[in-house]
């Protein structure tokens, strides 16, 4: 982190390598054991590292007991594993994950996949096809979070639970805005029956954060999400990540932007959000 200057650092789990044993029994003994890791693991530097417990995903009612669990661990967030043959967010059967992240009062997180289930690209026919399918994978997965998003506002999961705060990692920006005025829009037209005292993007505005490494688009769109709702992010160890070079990205997407708004969105939201500043 010295390297990069970077002071802190929100740690994002296994959710992928546990999701692959395909093995919804294995996958929850892997993350209640990484979660114990993970908590010794933060003890050591609390105003630098915040880890956040992995949830599974193929039984809800284990996710649920897990969140109790670790929130008397001292872990201050919450990453819910993503897969393909989840029930949708909109589902009822969500319930109990949404009141138990709620009654915790932990912020929970959703982190990006693929656009297309992996299956589907090891059907390519050929090494440029498969070349093709990985490409258009990673072109789009972050746009695939509107699926969660619109879900969650269209729901009314949060109007139901004011108090829930979700953040989007490894999200990008500059889809968010699109993605904002066309909830507004359709809400406004065709969707008042939803049970929504507020439009779409309010509830983002009060409940949600993104976070993103790179993202040009998005920074010349700031006003449209509202810069108390972004953070930025290294997203270092990954091949997409900035590290060690993080100064050099600021400053680029960045540069055009008021001090203090650059400082808000590389410091301050994320110290106050995670508890590490006032």
């Amino acid at each position: 982190m010295e390297m990069d200057g970077v002071q802190a650092e929100v740690i994002f789990g296994i959710l992928g390598a546990a999701t692959r044993l395909n093995d919804h029994e294995a996958a929850k003994e892997m993350f209640r054991i990484y979660n114990d890791w993970l908590v010794d693991f933060c003890r050591h530097y609390p105003d630098r590292q915040i880890g956040l417990a992995c949830l599974p995903y193929g039984d809800i009612d284990a996710a649920v007991a897990e969140i109790h669990r670790v929130a008397k661990m001292g872990l201050r967030g919450l990453e819910l594993s993503c897969s393909w043959d989840m029930e949708p967010m909109w589902h009822p059967v969500w319930e109990p994950l949404w009141k138990a992240v709620n009654d915790v009062n932990l912020p929970l997180h959703f982190h990006t996949f693929p656009s297309v289930p992996a299956s589907v690209r090891e059907k390519a026919p050929t090494p440029l096809a498969k070349r093709a399918a990985l490409f258009t994978g990673v072109s789009a997965f972050q746009m695939n979070l509107i699926n969660i998003l619109a879900a969650l506002i269209g729901a009314a999961v949060l109007e139901r639970y004011p108090n829930l705060r979700v953040v989007f990692g490894e999200s990008g920006i500059g889809w968010i805005p699109y993605a904002l005025d066309r909830m507004d829009f359709e809400w406004e037209d065709r969707f008042r029956d939803l049970g929504l005292t507020m439009k779409p993007s309010d509830y983002w505005r009060r409940q949600c954060k993104a976070t993103f490494q790179f993202d040009r688009i998005g920074t010349r769109m700031i006003d449209e999400m509202g810069a108390e709702t972004l953070m930025w992010a290294s997203d270092y160890p990954h091949t997409d990540g900035v590290w060690p070079e993080s100064s050099k990205y600021i400053e680029e997407q960045f540069g055009h932007l008021p001090a203090d708004v650059v400082r808000k969105i590389t410091c301050e939201n994320a110290g106050k959000f995670y508890g590490l500043m006032k």
